[in-house]
């Protein structure tokens, strides 16, 4: 056969395989005579799903960036992996002429997959459910390799067996011991770093002695509010935008002047304000839990910043490594800082993750979603978060209860989210009994029990 007919012939083979694994990802009808699965078949089929694997992670960086050699030897033993599956099928099926076969039927749907992959991000962010979407897509993928599987090595019960417990093992060995890195890497921005002046750096140290000197004690038999502010990420100036407005709110027109405090994590309020970490937010409250009257005078802390699944928060303060809040962790600070009455609010995606750790009788504590949902708005250039302008911006413009304002704000956050076609937040509330009460004694809330 001359070298144009061989090349023919391999191409053939080639897109046979391709519709084949189309077949199989959209469980359409297929048989194993749809495949090609002569070794040179296999390699091509390899490499074709390699430059997609390529062609997919540089269109979710937006193609920009450089391929990353890195992650070549991760998807080489990917394909091991593959190989290995196949063998301990075929031996386990008592049939080892199909090894090849099953190995093509298994990376034949790779190219969909990838194609699909490049589609998650932005839908994730669309539904505000990226766990549930993600957890559909594995299933998808599980399900497809068992098929391949089945169409390759036979339709009965051994091969089912031996395919779903070979397909088990090769995702449970590609999530939990193959690192997980793109084959296209973004573009490394070379920023410049205040923080790393020296006279800025030493700045801060002054900055946080300052503010927390400056909370003054409460008055005894004066129910008082005390704020504090903590927005960690100085990846976006979203965030300090919305801490500047709550804190003025608070002091104006709650009285917490000379009883607040406001850390915020941004380049463009580094020799203004003290930057939020975790272990300035724990000096923080352990000043405040000194100053109040701790049977009388109550704690609002506001927190704003992405969150995660895991629903720790993002922090970023460049050049420094900086902690994330967890739920546990700001329980543990409260409890340790003795402060007894207190209002949380936490603007982030999956903020609902705060309420269990946080509630007893004597806590409020409010969040921009429910745990398994994003929040919206959180963009450079914004001047608030959805959550934050509704609540702080416009409901509390109407009522100086901090429950009441809650309702205000989670009808304007549902409305503009239905406006904007985006799943809803689904904002949360736990109102302890204890703090109802005591919140009525502030004379600038006048709060009502929350129905």
């Amino acid at each position: 056969m001359s070298g144009a007919g061989a090349l023919e012939v391999r191409a053939s083979s080639l897109g046979r395989n391709l519709l084949g694994g189309v077949k199989l990802a959209f469980f359409l009808r297929v048989g194993a005579l749809d495949f090609r699965a002569a070794p040179l078949d296999f390699v091509l089929l390899v490499a074709l799903d390699m430059a997609v694997w390529i062609l997919a992670a540089a269109a979710r960086a937006g193609f920009e960036g450089a391929y990353d050699p890195a992650a070549l030897p991760t998807y080489l033993a990917g394909v091991l992996l593959v190989l290995a599956v196949a063998l301990a099928v075929s031996v386990a099926c008592r049939d080892r002429g199909r090894l090849m076969l099953i190995a093509v039927a298994l990376v034949a749907s790779d190219p969909v997959f990838e194609l699909v992959g490049v589609a998650l991000p932005p839908l994730a962010r669309a539904i505000g459910n990226g766990a549930v979407l993600l957890a559909v897509f594995l299933a998808w993928s599980w399900l497809v390799s068992v098929r391949a599987v089945l169409v390759a090595a036979g339709r009965g019960r051994r091969q089912l067996v031996a395919g779903a417990l070979a397909v088990s093992a090769m995702t449970a060995i590609s999530l939990a011991v193959f690192p997980q890195i793109d084959a296209w890497q973004p573009p490394q921005e070379e920023e410049a770093t205040p923080l790393a002046e020296e006279e800025v750096f030493h700045a801060q140290g002054e900055l946080i002695e300052r503010a927390l000197a400056a909370i003054r004690r409460g008055r005894p038999g004066v129910p008082e509010l005390y704020f504090v502010g903590f927005a960690p990420d100085a990846s976006q100036d979203v965030f300090l935008h919305e801490m500047r407005f709550v804190k003025r709110l608070f002091d104006e027109r709650f009285g917490a002047a000379g009883r607040s405090i406001a850390l915020v994590s941004s380049e463009a309020a580094l020799e203004e304000l003290p930057i939020a970490t975790v272990t300035n937010l724990r000096r923080a409250l352990e000043r405040v839990g000194e100053a109040m009257n701790p049977d009388e005078d109550v704690l609002f802390l506001y927190i704003t910043a992405h969150g995660g699944l895991d629903h720790a928060l993002s922090a970023v303060q460049p050049p420094l490594e900086v902690m994330p809040l967890t739920p546990t962790a700001l329980a543990r600070m409260l409890q340790d800082a003795g402060i007894k009455w207190r209002v949380i609010v936490v603007s982030a995606c999956y903020s609902g993750g705060f309420i269990e750790p946080l509630r007893d009788a004597n806590t409020l504590v409010i969040t921009a979603a429910a745990a398994d949902r994003s929040s919206f708005g959180c963009e450079s250039g914004r001047d608030f978060t959805y959550f934050g302008e509704a609540y702080f911006r416009e409901a509390l413009a109407r009522t100086r209860s901090f429950a009441a304002a809650f309702d205000l704000a989670k009808g304007i956050v549902a409305r503009q989210e239905a406006a904007e076609k985006l799943a809803p937040s689904e904002p949360q509330i736990w109102l302890g009994e204890a703090l109802a009460g005591q919140l009525r004694h502030l004379p600038l809330t006048g709060e009502k029990p929350h129905p």
